[in-house]
Formats: C-alpha cells, sequence, structure tokens
C-alpha cells in the first residue's frame, strides 16, 4: 500500500500527463503499487482477449497466459491470430492459446461466436475488451454503424451480454476494457449532441477515437451497476503511452517524439493483466484504473460529461446493441 507521501507522489505523476503516461510511469510506481497476483492464479480459468492479433492485447493474453489461464485469442483474421499465439508461445512455452475469429463490430459475428462458446465454456473468468480500431476516414460496420463506436462500444457491450451468464457461472468473474487517457479530451457534451455516430461534419479520427474511449469509462460505471447482482465487477483502464501499433501506425509523429519514453505492450497491459487476476480488483467495480490505482474519470471538474448527453449516449448504445438499459 502506498503511504502518503507515495500516493501524493502517485497523483502528481498522473496530472503531469507526461511522467505518468510514459515508462517513467510504471518504473517509479512499481516501488508501491499492489502486489502482483499470485502465479498461479488463473490456472484453470478461462479468459476471452479481443484484439489479441498484436500489441496490448496479445500483450495481455501473454500476461494472463503466465498465470495459468487458458486464453482464448479474439481477432479478425485467423492468419494473424496464430502468428499472435506463436509469438505468445515463445515467451510462454506452456501458454494454453485457442485462437478464435470473431469481428467484434459485426453483431452478427458476436452472437455467432459467443453461442459457441458458451456451449464450450460454461464458466468464464473474464472478458478483456481491447480490439480497437482509428480508421482515417468514416467508416461503417456490417450493421451501419461507425466503426470506432460499434468495435469500441456496441459490440463489447454486445458481447459482454451474450456471455453473461457464462461469466455469473464463474468464481470472481470480471470485465475489462481497455481505455485510453485520450479520453479526457472528450467528455460527452454538446459536441456530441445527437451526432453519435459522427455523420455530420468533417470525419475526424483522433477525435472519433477519443469520443468512445470516453463512452467505455461511462460503459463500464453502467455495467457494473447492471451486472453487480450477477457478481461480475467491470472495470476499465488505460494503458498509458505504450509502443504499439495503435500508436506507432495511427499517430506516427508522436511516435516518433515520444519513442525514447514509450511503454513496452507489457507495461502497458500490466494493469489489464492484474485486474484479470488480483483479487484486489474485485473489491469494487465500475473505476477508471491506471497502474494498478483507481484514477478519475475527468482531468479537470470543468471536464464532466453532461448529464442529459450521457443519459442519450447510453440509451442510444444500448439500443444499438439490442438491450434493455439501465437509466444512467
Amino acid at each position: 500500500m502506498p503511504s502518503a507521501l507515495t500516493s501524493v507522489l502517485d497523483t502528481a505523476l498522473d496530472k503531469s500527463v507526461l511522467l505518468g503516461y510514459s515508462s517513467i510511469g510504471p518504473a517509479l510506481r512499481r516501488r508501491w503499487w499492489p502486489s502482483d497476483p499470485d502465479p498461479r492464479a488463473l490456472v484453470g480459468r478461462h479468459v476471452v482477449v479481443t484484439g489479441a492479433s498484436s500489441g496490448l492485447g496479445r500483450a495481455a493474453a501473454a500476461g494472463i497466459a503466465r498465470l495459468g489461464a487458458t486464453v482464448h485469442l479474439v481477432g479478425r483474421d485467423a492468419e494473424r491470430l496464430e502468428s499472435s499465439a506463436a509469438e505468445i508461445r515463445r515467451d510462454v512455452p506452456d501458454a494454453d492459446l485457442l485462437g478464435e475469429v470473431c469481428d467484434v463490430s459485426d453483431l452478427d459475428d458476436v452472437r455467432a461466436y459467443a453461442a459457441g462458446l458458451r456451449q464450450q465454456v460454461p464458466a468464464l473468468h473474464a472478458i478483456v475488451h481491447d480490439a480497437g480500431v482509428m480508421p482515417p476516414r468514416r467508416t461503417e460496420s456490417a450493421q451501419g454503424h461507425e466503426a470506432a463506436l460499434a468495435t469500441h462500444v456496441i459490440g463489447p457491450l454486445r458481447l459482454t451480454e451474450e456471455l453473461r451468464t457464462s461469466l455469473a457461472a464463474a468464481e470472481s468473474p470480471r470485465v475489462v476494457i481497455v481505455s485510453s487517457g485520450g479520453m479526457y479530451s472528450a467528455p460527452l457534451d454538446d459536441a456530441i449532441g445527437d451526432d453519435i455516430e459522427y455523420e455530420r461534419g468533417d470525419y475526424e479520427a483522433v477525435r472519433a477515437y477519443a469520443r468512445t474511449k470516453r463512452i467505455q469509462v461511462t460503459m463500464a460505471e453502467l455495467m457494473a451497476r447492471r451486472y453487480a447482482a450477477d457478481g461480475i465487477t467491470v472495470h476499465s483502464m488505460h494503458p498509458g503511452w505504450a509502443a504499439t501499433p495503435g500508436v506507432t501506425d495511427s499517430l506516427p509523429r508522436f511516435a516518433k517524439v515520444a519513442r525514447p519514453i514509450l511503454r513496452s505492450p507489457e507495461q502497458g497491459a500490466d494493469t489489464i493483466v492484474w485486474l484479470t487476476a488480483s483479487p484486489e480488483a474485485t473489491a469494487s467495480s465500475g473505476l477508471f484504473w491506471s497502474d494498478r490505482r483507481p484514477r478519475p474519470t475527468y482531468f479537470m471538474p470543468r471536464h464532466a460529461d453532461d448529464p442529459s448527453v450521457r443519459r442519450a449516449v447510453w440509451a442510444y448504445v444500448c439500443g444499438a446493441a439490442g438491450i434493455d438499459h439501465l437509466p444512467a
């Protein structure tokens, strides 16, 4: 547990952004952050990791497999999943991995995948929602939803709902939603209004990404409420600035300038693995984490969500995902 002094230092790192989000953050914080999970914490458990073909998803899958879990690597391309599994096994030779093709943005694909998994895995320990996209131009999913919204929000909500009974049947089940620190720049306010699908005006990829990452954090809070009666813990987190394709390919200028201080994928995925495996993570639900500690969901109070927009976004997302919604 951090002392009063380290708690102040930890918060100062977070507020500085540069120090807290870079590789400097975990290098300092590991001196006081919570202990690692037991090395056999996930033996006999099944964990789904979406976006497992590369980057944070692959790193999280490796860390989870190292703790003994059977990891279901979920992605859109079978060959990339096979390549990812081979790379994980180089680091974790005895990793129990299953490559499973599913496009999380496609609700029909999600339903079909979940139906098969329910038969195969009656008790599911965790889902890690890491699938991510940042298309340069507005594109749509199979159901006509904007790609980032479909991949980061609508699909994950539908997949969790489809697997709710499997999660509820497990001991200490969890859902971990991989968001981004960029969500701080996109509160749910009049900038979204009634254009949740980004259908009007010029499409800005980074803005669309940040908006959906903010919606993920809100979604985690509301999912935590929705699934509390089932004993399912739900958390969101951000990985800091990690050297993954999501950063190097989508933000090449930033990646070039920040390269010396970018986190490794393993550093970025550390809190994902910790939230999936640590008993401490189940003491609460619906929080936003980074480097094994809950973080504020607003950088400054004036950046808070507009309650009416928050309600409208949640109602829209639930309708798009085909589920009854709770008040936001």
